[in-house]
């Protein structure tokens, strides 16, 4: 059985949950059905082989006839059973989305032990929510916990990263190998590891986490509208004294970009896509709630200061421009030196 906004989208989302005992699967769909339809189909032995396992499809407002092919998708394929589609007039971001159906399965009852954001452009490998789940239960501890992203030919794409900051920005510009190796404890991105391990925070494509942690610290900030809103989440759960992991035992295909698009894989002869206005306003917003004014103003310094100097070595040793389009001027543009400290 399918739903959408003609009966409550909350009742509806929240009958699907309400009995279930171990997890909540929640993918949001933006004008991209048969991603969603392929992520559906990869989750269907996965919730067979995890008992009580519920997935609800939040339709974000697409504008297009996404609920129809959804509707049409899971309804031919027999999902009624475990699926629920939640249909939206309204394009709430990636945070709303969410947020549309964590709300109401956070009040099921019994309640949800565990709640999994999981992208719309990914494929569960064989044994991925099963491997998320145990982890979290023989470690109580671990408030939230990541998968291993990857490419679709096995390629591990960086997974678990530390929280950026001031010499992280500069680091993250400047892309000069002695200053890197200097700032080697401050890379956001550090090397991809095999082992499961703490981090600072891990990638929303595939993300559980504790009810605990929800009932701590609320919701994903729905004034993210994109980027940054994992970040800020994981961030807050750390504060409150959470712990989060990469479990690279948990394998998902993450085709990157499909979804969004601005970070999907470029010709490496060719500047990469030009970053929407949002993104920067995300970045700005997250450093500015969590760090306060003088530490954001010193992130967008470090980071432009060393992407100018990046974009003049470049110029001097002629490499491929590979950067994405404009993003030294709509760093600047786009910084609280132009836009001010409001969020």
């Amino acid at each position: 059985m399918t739903h959408d906004t003609a009966e409550s989208p909350e009742s509806s989302v929240a009958a699907a949950c309400s009995s279930l005992p171990r997890l909540c699967v929640v993918i949001v769909n933006y004008r991209t059905p048969q991603l969603t339809l392929d992520c559906l189909d990869s989750l269907e032995s996965e919730v067979a082989a995890l008992a009580g396992t519920r997935v609800v499809v939040v339709e974000g407002g697409s504008g297009d006839d996404s609920a129809q092919q959804l509707r049409a998708g899971i309804d031919a394929r027999g999902f009624g059973d475990w699926v629920t589609l939640d249909a939206r007039d309204e394009n709430a971001g990636f945070a709303g989305g969410n947020n549309a159906a964590l709300s109401p399965a956070l009040k099921t009852q019994p309640p949800v032990p565990y709640l999994l954001l999981l992208n719309p452009d990914t494929v569960v490998r064989p044994g991925a929510l099963s491997q998320l789940v145990d982890f979290m239960d023989a470690n109580p501890a671990a408030g939230l916990a990541g998968s291993r992203l990857e490419d679709p030919d096995g390629t591990p794409q960086r997974s678990a990263f530390r929280f950026p900051g001031i010499r992280s920005n500069f680091e993250t510009g400047i892309k000069f190998g002695p200053v890197s190796r200097l700032l080697q404890s401050s890379i956001v991105a550090p090397p991809i590891r095999e082992d499961t391990h703490r981090c600072g925070w891990v990638a929303g494509a595939s993300l559980i986490v504790r009810r605990e942690v929800f009932e701590a610290v609320g919701l994903l900030k729905d004034d993210y509208f994109m980027y940054f809103e994992e970040v800020d989440f994981c961030l807050a759960a750390h504060r409150a004294g959470f712990e989060c992991w990469y479990v690279p035992a948990s394998r998902v295909v993450h085709l990157v970009g499909q979804a969004s698009g601005i970070n999907s894989k470029n010709d490496t002869a060719k500047p990469a896509r030009r970053r929407p206005a949002y993104w920067f306003e995300s970045r700005r917003r997250y450093y500015i709630t969590n760090h306060g004014r003088l530490k954001a103003a010193l992130a967008d310094a470090a980071f432009i200061t060393g992407f100018g100097l990046w974009r003049l070595r470049r110029f001097l040793t002629r490499r491929p421009d590979t950067d994405p389009e404009q993003l030294l001027a709509d760093a600047v543009r786009q910084s609280v030196f132009r836009r001010g400290f409001r969020v």
